[in-house]
């Protein structure tokens, strides 16, 4: 009997060990919140707003910023599940379709995501101090290389750092996250975009080159 009951309490320790070990989370199926972006190798420096539905595959992005020395406003709605994204320009009431990879959400932790190690950001001396966090990293399309931070309780974005040969570095930090969405219009292109053909590309963007697309037309230009 003492042989079978120590198996049955290292069974225990395990079972317990294995499930105390970080697993691949879910985000919360509707957000908003705040972000702030860094991309293009330090070219493009940006803050804006994001609304996100993982039911849908749906994003909407809305960002200001600098590029160089000139201000920029963008307006991009993101949809993973028809793998298409608009560039909408209120200024004129015009819209750009352009393909979108989805491959690679950043707003998800893969399922093949693997575990750089779980930390305190802040501290854990007392309560209120630090948020338990997961560092998830892992590969790219095009020989690029991700590493993203979730929060262990609630699985909420926080921040987010990829590299591609193509686009360079960019890191997004992400605040003021709210479960929930207020306006479904946000996951719905403007009627003045209905007419919008798919624009011709070699391939498609990714999320990384989509938020840096206004960037290097900019660049392109000087």
């Amino acid at each position: 009997m003492n042989f079978i009951s120590v198996l049955s309490c290292l069974s225990l320790l395990l079972a317990a060990a294995f499930a105390q070990q970080a697993q691949p989370c879910v985000v919360p199926p509707l957000m908003n919140g705040g972000f702030s972006l860094m991309a293009a190798n330090g070219l493009v420096m940006s803050t804006g707003t994001i609304t996100y539905d993982a039911l849908g595959q749906r994003m909407r992005v809305r960002n200001y910023g600098l590029i160089g020395n000139q201000t920029f406003a963008m307006d991009q709605l993101m949809l993973f599940n028809k793998k298409v994204y608009y560039e909408i320009d209120w200024s004129n009431l015009s819209c750009t379709k352009k393909a979108l990879d989805t491959s690679f959400i950043p707003m998800q932790v893969p399922a093949d995501a693997k575990l750089m190690g779980q930390v305190f950001l802040g501290s854990s001396s007392s309560w209120g101090m630090g948020v338990l966090s997961n560092t998830w990293y892992g590969s790219l399309p095009q020989n690029g290389m991700y590493m993203s931070v979730f929060t262990e309780i609630g699985c909420i974005p926080m921040t987010f750092m990829a590299y591609t040969p193509a686009s360079g570095w960019t890191t997004v930090s992400t605040f003021n996250w709210v479960l929930g969405n207020t306006n479904p219009m946000d996951y719905s292109p403007p009627s003045f975009c209905s007419k919008s053909q798919l624009m011709e590309t070699e391939t498609p963007d990714t999320v990384f080159t989509a938020l840096e697309s206004l960037a290097m037309k900019t660049k392109k230009e000087e």
